[in-house]
């Protein structure tokens, strides 16, 4: 039984392809009505125990009536398929209800709705495009999606567990005691208006200041994640009193939301107290009233009282669980912000899967600003075309458009104006999963998973094998130095893990291992973002050549500052201000004195001065230009942030 009631919700088995509505109940809805068989199967479990709780009552008065009788053998005999009913509903029938209430409850609904929510919510929200994630931390973020699986589940729960046994209860006294007397039943009547007004007027600010304590708790988690993530840079620069006095701020402003919070709900349960008191005591005063002048038997006082015993008792319990439904639903309302938001960037109707035959890549007219109606754009009107199996080194200065340049290649932004594309078809209009297949990239901030050595190579070529795995390290340079790790739970070579961002391995250790992967992944374009300025020159040089080798038969784009590193490429493109200056051989650049030369002999010096390369002037293209590239025009200066200029050459 239990084997089925755990597989009956399979919360991975689909994936969440709709967006969720931005609305609440929407919200709600949109995973409710996945599982709203077993829901509706709780709600009635739910109902069957209020029923039965409420006949208790019932069987009670019908008890004292019994004992009212003269002929006390009589009375029994003629009740006895009575109490054994009695008997047989609370030895057998309640616990099995109860039973199938709260087997459904915790062994389908809780683990099974919790994994939907959270699985779709990641589903969608890791989909969002890479400013989403640039724009929040990362540890709220992660917190929403985990937080708003728990309390979705719990305030539908919680919600058909009290509020509707309730109202079933209630409603069962209230025309229980008024088909005695209709007297009786007026203070349960009585309560029930003042029991609305109540929540008419507490539900909406314990809706608000739910959400509002939700966001202040979001944004502790969030900077207490980015202290431990930047826990480097914290202890190098000294400043764990700046860091508590940066935490220490959203938790005093958490703890002041928490308490507005609680203090509504205080006032809350306070009047319903008082009104549970004046339920209990105006029925018994109404009761006794009527027995002693003779209107009701002691019986039916007898079930009365109870009946409203147990409302009161109902509604203390209902107000704690109201406390959980309302801050349950501000952590819902605040995990919206992260998962009920569209997708951008997404997939155009149509797209279809990259096709790449040659590896021309052309950028016709593009233009671009990272804040759209930015009077000074990025890139602005660039032209060029890279052939296929041409090796292309991107120059300049930080600022200069690289780094976006292959931002927008890769569509991690889409452009203002112009296209890109590959082998003649306008990346726009392909998928991005086929686009960025198509493309191996090595960074130079270079992140691994916190997984094992294998496991990230692997990441670049799913499915390959191991000896697949361990020939990409040699190309790396990097076989050697796995050979020997060990990590903390004393997992050797390929198998220890890196840690979290690779924190465990050197700087050009998680360099080599990131240019396996991309060995490993053998894409038809290959993108180098400095990488390999982690490396000492020793290393550089050995996987330099080996670097040689992946370029045969690839398109490349090579970003570098140090320019020894691309001199060798088939033609170098010198960027300023988001526009091309100078764009030839390594030698013909240097023949032409230009930008490229100035930067060359600073390089070569060993000095880089700040001003080396100037944005007052612009160089006309060079004479050979190749034929298929239009016209290259300068533009305005830029505003993004590439790689620092090294020191060195």
């Amino acid at each position: 039984m239990f084997r089925y009631l755990h597989s009956s919700i399979r919360g991975t088995a689909s994936a969440g392809s709709a967006v969720p509505p931005p609305g609440l109940l929407a919200f709600y809805w949109h995973f409710v009505r996945q599982t709203k068989g077993w829901y509706a199967v709780v709600f009635a479990t739910s109902l069957a125990v209020a029923a039965i709780d409420m006949v208790i009552p019932v069987f009670i008065g019908k008890l004292v009536t019994l004992m009212e009788a003269a002929d006390r053998q009589a009375a029994l005999d003629e009740n006895m398929t009575l109490l054994v009913g009695m008997l047989a509903l609370i030895l057998l029938v309640r616990p099995a209800v109860l039973f199938a209430d709260v087997a459904i409850r915790q062994n389908v609904l809780l683990p099974g709705v919790t994994t939907l929510v959270r699985w779709q919510s990641h589903w969608h929200v890791v989909r969002q495009n890479l400013p989403f994630f640039q724009n929040d931390f990362a540890g709220r973020i992660a917190q929403r999606v985990m937080q708003t699986a728990n309390a979705l589940r719990e305030s539908v729960m919680s919600s058909i567990r009290s509020l509707f046994y309730i109202v079933v209860y209630g409603i069962s006294a209230f025309a229980l005691m008024a088909a005695a007397d209709w007297r009786l039943g007026l203070p349960t009547l009585l309560w029930f208006i003042g029991y609305a007004v109540f929540l008419v007027y507490f539900v909406p600010r314990m809706r608000d200041l739910a959400k509002a304590s939700s966001e202040a708790r979001s944004l502790v988690m969030g900077r207490v994640v980015d202290s431990y993530t930047n826990i480097l840079t914290v202890k190098l620069f000294a400043r764990l009193t700046d860091e508590d006095a940066h935490v220490r701020e959203v938790i005093d402003a958490h703890q002041d939301a928490m308490n507005a919070h609680m203090r509504l709900i205080s006032l809350f349960m306070t009047s319903l107290s008082i009104l549970n008191a004046l339920l209990l005591t105006g029925t018994a005063a109404i009761g006794i009233w009527l027995w002693a002048h003779g209107n009701v038997n002691a019986g039916v006082v007898a079930t009365a009282l109870p009946l409203a015993w147990q409302i009161a008792n109902i509604a203390a319990w209902v107000s704690w669980e109201a406390t959980g439904i309302f801050e349950n639903i501000g952590v819902v309302q605040e995990g919206m912000q992260t998962i009920a938001v569209p997708h951008s960037g997404m997939d155009r109707p149509g797209a279809r899967p990259l096709q790449v035959t040659r590896g021309e890549i052309r950028f016709d007219n593009i233009s671009f600003a990272y804040n759209r109606g930015d009077a000074v754009p990025v890139l602005d009107h660039l032209n060029f075309t890279i052939r296929p199996g041409e090796r292309v080194g991107l120059v300049g200065r930080s600022g200069a458009g690289k780094s976006t340049l292959v931002n927008l290649l890769l569509r991690f932004y889409d452009l203002e104006r112009g296209r890109i594309c590959i082998d003649g078809q306008d990346i726009s209009n392909v998928t991005h999963e086929s686009l960025r297949a198509a493309i191996g990239m090595v960074t130079q901030d270079t992140s691994l998973l916190h997984r094992s050595i294998a496991d990230n190579i692997r990441y670049g070529r799913p499915g390959a094998r191991d000896d697949e795995i361990h020939t990409a390290a040699r190309k790396a340079q990097a076989h050697d130095f796995i050979t020997g790790l060990k990590d903390w739970r004393d997992r050797t070579g390929y198998d220890a893990h890196v840690g979290e961002r690779g924190v465990k391995l050197s700087g050009g250790q998680r360099q080599r291992v990131a240019i396996a992967r991309v060995v490993l992944k053998d894409a038809p374009i290959l993108v180098l973002d400095e990488a390999t300025s982690a490396l000492d020159s020793e290393v550089e040089l050995a996987i330099q050549e080996q670097l040689l080798g992946l370029m045969e038969g690839k398109t490349v784009i090579a970003i570098a500052h140090r320019l020894s590193t691309i001199a060798r490429m088939d033609r170098l493109i010198v960027l300023d201000a988001g526009r091309i200056v100078e764009h030839g051989s390594h030698d013909e650049l240097l023949k032409s004195g230009g930008h490229y030369a100035k930067l060359w002999r600073h390089q070569s010096g060993g000095f880089l001065a700040p001003e080396i390369v100037t944005t007052d002037t612009a160089l006309e293209p060079l004479e050979d230009e190749a034929p298929d590239e239009k016209k290259i025009e300068p533009v305005s200066e830029s505003g993004t942030d590439d790689a620092p200029v090294p020191t060195r050459a």
